[in-house]
């Protein structure tokens, strides 16, 4: 019998709108393609002695006429036998696969769900996605949970009861036209939104991120950031919790967490695992999928502009060579250790440990960092010499940065790469040993790991900044001139420019103001001794005094004249001569005047180290910085800086993964105002420096 707005009702209807479709002729006999529209109420029957009942209309409509399926001119044409089980109808599968559900499986597969939930389907819409509803005459319209909100804005009202003929909207019939696919086998297999991108079974492989573009968790230890990792299972498709201590405009979240991947969920092992285990497993995890990324990213820069003939035509064997110097071993080295942590991970579900793969790649194979860490001043010095003055490099450069494979970032941002990845994998590391304090064997393993690392980085900055102050100090062997005075061997391995630049010299003699230009200094001043010259040309000084650092005094003075306002006096209390030289200086600016101070003071700024650091403003880079001049810092993003001095725009703070100082603009970081991420930087750089002695 016929009822309205119910289950079986519908089922059956929905099966004559399934098995009909291809049936349905024209007046002339003919087959008529494609999936009908229903208009008004279909009926079935049950069987084959069953008997229709006339339904009841409603009282102030007059009854509608009702053809029912077995009596249309299809059925009586092909026969009245067309009724087949519906549990064929449910289970029948299409061979060719097609890409959508139509609009008529997804209604049989809806109804089939909801007498049995295990034949739910994953297909890639539902019913709720189209926002439509049964209404009781078997028309389909506005979903009900819409209604409280529509009635609230047109005005009380009593829902019409009249039965309106079905007029599917454009998007329905679009819908309806597409071919049928049957269900999908694994729920749990299902396509999710991680990203801006589909995520195709999970993989962290189907969607690579750029490295400049991702953030590892493990570089903050605080403690949302351990929230997030269990959070990320538990509710995958809600809103992600927003770290505000620290705003990085430039970050996309994580591709794919451990806890999200399809053979974790389906194994049923996150209902055993504690929350610790939990957060180990992701800290692991984290390191694979960042050393995939970062491999992605050396991939593009060895295809797109090591390779480019284009570009290599713009420029000398030599130039290449410091452009790129050896990032092919570089690659090869990351593709080494991603491949052993990979097959580590595909042998065992829930990883037992990876310090022994990083152990023995930072100890063995990983010795192309230092080369490529080494080779960084003279890379930074031809690429500013190709961009400055070869128009076609610069040109060819610009072409292939268009190219989508970059994701609109300069060529800069991925020579930079090995540098970033070799100082976060200590960061890394560190968050696994926290994370495997209570087995003392993992945590053993995980700490040699962290050593080997750490001595690694170590080398790197060490080979970098020995090749730096070596080619500083080659140069301005050649520039100085000595003629005046004594003598002074320039070159020392224990020796490195602290600062230089030009200063305005303060005279009160009236033969000083009468001069057009003001008499100017030119000051180099290393680590052990300050050298005053006059500037003859770019590449010539000639040398009038020098002294070691340790017999100098520097401060503050007030402007003697408004035209000088950033005055400042230089004591040197034993010149090359051994006599007592007082020198009236000015800078022009307040920051240029406090760089000065701060690089003369250099010896006296060794208590600043001692004092209690978690009293001081922390600052996170938010965007690379490149340093332009000895006494700045290069920065790169994520770098947690202790505060020291601020000054017009400019800070001078001390980087806690590695200790060293020195200034960078204002605007290349953000304050960290969270107390509690702040007095966990401070423990754990502390921690870093003596387990690694860094």
């Amino acid at each position: 019998m016929a009822q309205r707005h119910s289950d079986s009702s519908l089922d059956e209807k929905l099966l004559e709108y399934r098995f009909h479709a291809d049936l349905r002729l024209d007046a002339n006999g003919s087959p008529v393609s494609g999936i009908p529209l229903v208009r008004g109420s279909l009926r079935v029957r049950d069987g084959p002695t069953s008997q229709p009942e006339a339904p009841e209309p409603p009282k102030d409509t007059e009854p509608q006429p009702i053809i029912l399926s077995t009596q249309s001119p299809a059925a009586l044409k092909m026969g009245t036998q067309q009724l087949i089980p519906k549990t064929l109808a449910v289970y029948s599968k299409a061979k060719t696969p097609a890409r959508h559900q139509s609009f008529g499986a997804a209604m049989l597969s809806k109804e089939a769900a909801r007498r049995d939930p295990r034949l739910l389907p994953s297909s890639s819409f539902s019913l709720d996605d189209m926002d439509v509803d049964t209404d009781w005459g078997g028309a389909l319209r506005r979903n009900l949970r819409n209604q409280s909100y529509r009635a609230a804005m047109k005005g009380p009202g009593t829902p019409s009861r009249e039965v309106v003929p079905i007029q599917l909207t454009p998007r329905l019939q679009a819908l309806a036209e597409e071919p049928s696919q049957p269900p999908t086998r694994c729920p749990a297999k299902h396509k999710r939104t991680l990203g801006r991108k589909r995520a195709h079974k999970g993989s962290f492989k189907d969607d690579p991120r750029l490295y400049q573009e991702i953030r590892e968790r493990g570089l903050n230890t605080s403690h949302e950031s351990d929230d997030d990792l269990l959070e990320d299972h538990a509710s995958p498709e809600g809103p992600r919790k927003v770290d505000t201590t620290i705003v990085v405009k430039s970050y996309r979240p994580a591709q794919v967490t451990w806890s999200q991947l399809p053979e974790v969920v389906e194994s049923g092992i996150l209902d055993t695992l504690t929350a610790e285990e939990r957060k180990r497993q992701e800290a692991i995890f984290e390191i694979l999928t960042s050393e995939f990324s970062y491999q992605h990213s050396l991939g593009i820069l060895v295809a797109e502009f090591l390779q480019s003939s284009q570009l290599r035509a713009t420029m000398t064997q030599t130039e290449h060579h410091h452009l790129f110097s050896n990032i092919l071993d570089v690659l090869a080295a990351s593709q080494r250790f991603f491949g052993d942590l990979e097959r580590r991970h595909k042998e065992q579900l829930c990883v037992e440990d990876i310090s022994d793969i990083v152990d023995e790649h930072a100890e063995r194979h990983f010795h192309p960092y230092v080369v490529y860490c080494s080779n960084e001043v003279y890379q930074q010095r031809a690429l500013q010499k190709l961009t400055s003055s070869n128009a076609a490099f610069l040109e060819a450069l610009r072409e292939i940065e268009r190219q989508p494979a970059c994701g609109g970032l300069p060529m800069i941002s991925f020579l930079i790469l090995p540098m970033q990845r070799v100082t976060r994998l200590p960061l890394l590391m560190d968050t696994l040993c926290l994370k495997t304090q209570g087995h003392p064997e993992r945590y053993q393993a995980a700490s040699r790991a962290l050593k080997a690392i750490s001595k690694l980085v170590k080398l790197c900055n060490e080979g970098a900044h020995r090749m730096e102050h070596m080619e500083q100090l080659y140069t301005l062997h050649q520039q100085l001139d000595f003629s005046k005075v004594k003598s002074l061997p320039i070159i020392s391995a224990s020796r490195w420019l602290l600062k230089r630049g030009e200063l305005f010299l303060v005279e009160d003699s009236r033969l000083f103001r009468k001069i057009a230009s003001r008499p100017t200094s030119y000051l180099f001043l290393f680590n052990d001794v300050l050298v005053v010259t006059k500037k003859k040309s770019e590449d010539n000084f000639v040398v009038q005094d020098y002294t070691q650092t340790e017999h100098i005094q520097v401060q503050k003075a007030e402007p003697s004249e408004p035209s000088l306002p950033y005055p400042f006096k230089l004591t040197m209390l034993y010149n090359c001569e051994g006599r007592q030289e007082q020198l009236q200086l000015s800078a022009d600016s307040a920051s240029d005047r406090a760089r000065w101070i701060t690089a003369l003071g250099y010896r006296e700024r060794q208590w600043q180290r001692q004092g209690n650091k978690g009293d001081l403003l922390q600052m996170e880079v938010t965007k690379t910085y490149f340093a332009k001049q000895a006494d700045e810092m290069a920065l790169q993003q994520a770098d947690v800086v202790l505060v020291l001095q601020r000054e017009d725009g400019w800070i001078f703070g001390e980087r806690l993964r590695d200790g060293e100082t020195g200034w960078f603009p204002e605007d290349f970081a953000q304050s960290i105002t969270s107390r509690v991420a702040v007095e966990d930087n401070v423990r754990r750089m502390e921690r870093l420096r003596v387990e690694t002695d860094v």
